[in-house]
């Protein structure tokens, strides 16, 4: 099985509703995205995913997040901007016809983070 992982970030803003606790407040992260596909094949060239390709998607959807209030996005005026909403949110954002990803990485500090592996 091959893998291939790119990383990108952006920064937001964002309060938990129905939270009990300081992150009911408004605040901002830096966050940093893992995506990664993997596959048991590589094309004729031996690439999994062309590298470029991937990070270009990728980007184009940090930067519908980037410099926002997350709660004020149409994806998260119901679900709650969670760092496992916010993976879900990238994850299907990334599913074209030529990237589908096998898991999403969303880190909100150095020590926490949440991931979205799809449904099976």
């Amino acid at each position: 099985m091959y893998e291939v992982l790119v990383k990108s970030d952006f920064s937001s803003a964002h309060r938990l509703r129905g939270y009990k606790g300081k992150c009911e407040n408004l605040h901002g992260h830096n966050w940093t995205v893992e995506a990664a596909v993997s596959s048991k094949t590589l094309d004729k060239n031996g690439i999994l995913v062309d590298f470029r390709v991937f990070k270009d998607s990728l980007e184009k959807v940090m930067d519908e997040l980037d410099h926002t209030n997350l709660n004020e996005l149409a994806s998260f005026k119901t679900a709650n901007p969670t760092s496992e909403n916010i993976a879900k949110f990238i994850f299907d954002r990334l599913k074209t016809k030529d990237i589908i990803p096998q898991r999403v990485t969303v880190w909100e500090s150095d020590t926490s983070c949440a991931t979205y592996f799809g449904e099976k």
